[in-house]
């Protein structure tokens, strides 16, 4: 993942978008806070919210629309290299009927930030609706798919469906949350259990993003001497890593029309923390917006010290990439090579 590389990325990209468009009639997005546009707006009890300043401060008229980015996050910058204009809006903000009615339904980001492949994942209380979980998200698919049969019938449902894409970005909070937790899972049995659950969608042609590097993220760096990464939360990421690139092995073997993508994102994100300059970052450890040490001893709100040269910073807040580093995320798994993106990269997808 080389500048030069990403340079190349994004020259082929701009002239092959037109014709990848063609072959891509709608994108699904499942997910958590990486890709959530905007889900947990419409939980009136969430605590987990970013539609507020200093959020969204370099999206076009500075709109705090949900993202926890200052801008657009991956899940966007996917979708753009694919024809669209950003990612589908979520779930909750379209009339799908209508949509698939009058033609235009092109894909739904269901995506919702704090959730998890566990549904306890992100949830307070039973009573407290905080996340839509990944279960939740494909039940919300299976009503969607019930539309489209509906309007469609079944064959064209079909055709639709084995051309679409589907993105999947979840399981940092999982492995944040039992490893923080007063009685944790060993790895060696909780990493399977996150794959297998996540393997359970069943689409056809679809693009996983792994868990990142964790234990880098200025949140955890702050715990450690001299704010280096918190090493064994990066082994449990490679290990979901390893278990994720087994589990889709075996069942490409047994479901031969499966194609998928899976990126390597522990070793993209290092890439760029042992590279920093050559990708024009100056802070890989630092967050840009939020407070105390290292900026990521509290969370991004309206009165969180902000940084003005977002550019040159790869984290956003605690957790979060910036919108710099979202677009760089986004062009490596769209035309990366097989160090970071495998068995094929995201661009390969439509013709697979």
């Amino acid at each position: 993942m080389e500048k030069r590389f990403v340079f190349v990325v994004f020259s082929l990209a701009i002239g092959v978008v037109q014709s990848v468009n063609a072959e891509v009639p709608a994108i699904f997005v499942l997910g958590d806070s990486t890709s959530d546009v905007g889900t947990n707006n419409y939980l009136l009890q969430s605590t987990i919210k970013a539609n507020f300043p200093h959020h969204g401060v370099d999206f076009p008229f500075a709109i705090p629309t949900g993202r926890f980015s200052n801008g657009f996050n991956t899940a966007d910058y996917l979708a753009k290299l694919f024809g669209f204009k950003k990612s589908p809006p979520p779930f909750f903000s379209q009339n799908v009927k209508f949509s698939i009615k009058i033609r235009k339904f092109r894909g739904i980001n269901f995506s919702s930030a704090g959730s998890g492949l566990l549904g306890s994942t992100g949830q307070t209380t039973p009573l407290q609706k905080n996340v839509v979980t990944m279960g939740e998200q494909l039940l919300q698919f299976s009503t969607v798919h019930n539309d489209l049969l509906a309007f469609k019938g079944p064959l064209e449902t079909e055709k639709f469906l084995s051309k679409s894409l589907f993105f999947i970005s979840i399981g940092s909070n999982d492995i944040m949350n039992n490893y923080y937790s007063s009685n944790p899972i060993p790895k060696e049995y909780f990493i399977p259990k996150l794959g297998l659950n996540l393997i359970s969608l069943g689409a056809r042609k679809f693009g996983i993003v792994s868990v990142p590097a964790l234990g880098c993220c200025p949140s955890q760096r702050i715990y450690q001497t001299n704010g280096e990464c918190l090493e064994e939360l990066n082994n449990q990421a490679r290990a979901f890593f390893s278990t994720m690139k087994l589990l889709l092995g075996n069942l490409r073997l047994e479901y031969k029309d499966i194609k998928y993508s899976l990126g390597n994102t522990v070793d993209m994100t290092l890439n760029v923390i042992d590279n920093a300059l050559a990708f024009n970052f100056k802070y890989v450890k630092t967050a840009c917006c939020g407070s105390g040490t290292l900026n990521a001893q509290g969370s991004c709100t309206p009165i969180s010290d902000l940084c003005s040269n977002r550019n040159e910073y790869l984290f956003w807040d605690s957790f979060h990439p910036t919108q710099t580093a979202s677009k760089l995320a986004a062009f490596t798994l769209y035309g990366g090579e097989l160090r970071f993106v495998s068995p094929i990269n995201f661009s390969q997808l439509p013709d697979a």
